[in-house]
């Protein structure tokens, strides 16, 4: 796993967000969108170590944000704060401010099982629960008190078909173990296990960095299809992952204290072939990292 950190958060007062589209000179200037989430002058600290500094970050809805740097630069830091699993980690604390669809999501009134639920999260290594296919994905939806029978098979196969595993499991969804399946299974069972809870945005921690190119094919295949309906957040050291699938990159490193720092956000094509930041074209090129 890439940094494995929590983090405790502080409520601050809502205030809208917006994420402008970029503008060709061929394209007339079209309205800013709401962003589907966002992180504003985010600082993360463990113990006395600050992780994280001084990041704003916004996410459009329907889009594939990759954030991309060396590793101990915070990209997993900053994923874990959109969902709040940074929360467990004893000593960990947020400042800043972390939205969802304008709202805080550290807030007193926050639920954080539903919140997690609306931000579902993919892991580096598959997880499924040592159980059937069939309760793997039903899982959410029985915690969330769905007891119907053709509900749940419904639900099932939808998720599974929408994470391009249906296909293959489908004789043996009810007999066979998650934990039976390849690694590329395994994952796109964990993806479906997800999709089952009806999430908004997913994110996703080096999701393909324990698989074979094939099985990585199709992660990114299912991403891209999946982008059309969710927000996606992935981090990867992957580069060339990073530029097949993203819409937007953003690129972090550490300062002299050591603390990770956004670098340079925009859109993917833009930051991979002239980015604006010196330190962004050197890690691009190889030159470091």
């Amino acid at each position: 796993m890439t940094e494995d950190h929590d983090l405790t958060s502080v409520a601050l007062e809502p205030a809208p967000v917006r994420v402008a589209v970029p503008v060709t000179p061929e394209t007339p200037p079209a309205p800013a969108v709401e962003a589907k989430m966002a992180v504003a002058d985010l600082v993360v600290t463990y113990g006395q170590r600050r992780a994280v500094r001084d990041v704003d970050l916004a996410v459009p809805p329907r889009s594939i944000l990759a954030l991309i740097g060396p590793s101990g630069s915070g990209k997993s830091t900053v994923l874990r704060c959109f969902n709040r699993m940074n929360d467990l980690v004893p000593g960990a604390r947020v400042e800043g401010r972390v939205s969802l669809d304008g709202e805080p999501i550290d807030g007193p009134d926050v639920d954080v099982v539903e919140l997690r639920r609306r931000v579902g999260m993919v892991f580096q290594k598959p997880n499924p629960f040592p159980m059937t296919i069939y309760e793997n994905v039903a899982y959410g939806p029985r915690r969330r008190g769905i007891k119907d029978r053709a509900k749940l098979d419904e639900l099932v196969e939808r998720s599974l078909t929408r994470a391009a595993l249906w296909g293959e499991v489908k004789e043996d969804v009810r007999r066979k173990s998650g934990l039976a399946l390849s690694g590329g299974q395994q994952q796109r069972l964990c993806i479906a296990r997800v999709l089952a809870t009806d999430p908004e945005v997913i994110l996703m921690d080096e999701p393909a960095s324990a698989l074979d190119p094939i099985s990585t094919l199709r992660i990114e295949e299912l991403m891209r299809e999946l982008r059309t309906a969710y927000s996606i957040i992935i981090v990867t050291h992957n580069m060339q992952q990073a530029a097949r699938v993203s819409d937007t990159t953003a690129f972090f490193t550490m300062g002299e204290d050591r603390a990770g720092y956004l670098v340079e956000l925009g859109p993917t094509n833009q930051i991979f072939t002239s980015p604006k930041e010196q330190l962004t074209e050197d890690y691009i090129s190889g030159r470091f990292g």
